[in-house]
């Protein structure tokens, strides 16, 4: 299989667990500083959108259909 293709059926797989999950959030930086006795720490946090999984499902379908009509020449 070609690199093109097993890129959109990752694509497709990334989406439907997307959508499964209804959507996931995620840590994206964690910062924690030490006061004296006092700990303080900030904590950016992310989320994933379940419409972003059917992007992802619609573009991996296009990724294997164009990798299945390239030829090689």
């Amino acid at each position: 299989m070609r690199p093109l293709g097993i890129l959109g059926w990752v694509l497709i797989a990334a989406g439907i667990v997307v959508l499964a999950l209804g959507g996931f959030s995620y840590v994206k930086e964690r910062h924690t500083t030490q006061v004296g006795p006092i700990e303080v720490g900030s904590v950016k946090k992310g989320f994933v959108s379940p419409v972003a999984g059917g992007v992802a499902i619609v573009l991996g379908i296009v990724v294997v259909v164009a990798a299945g009509r390239r030829t090689n020449t």
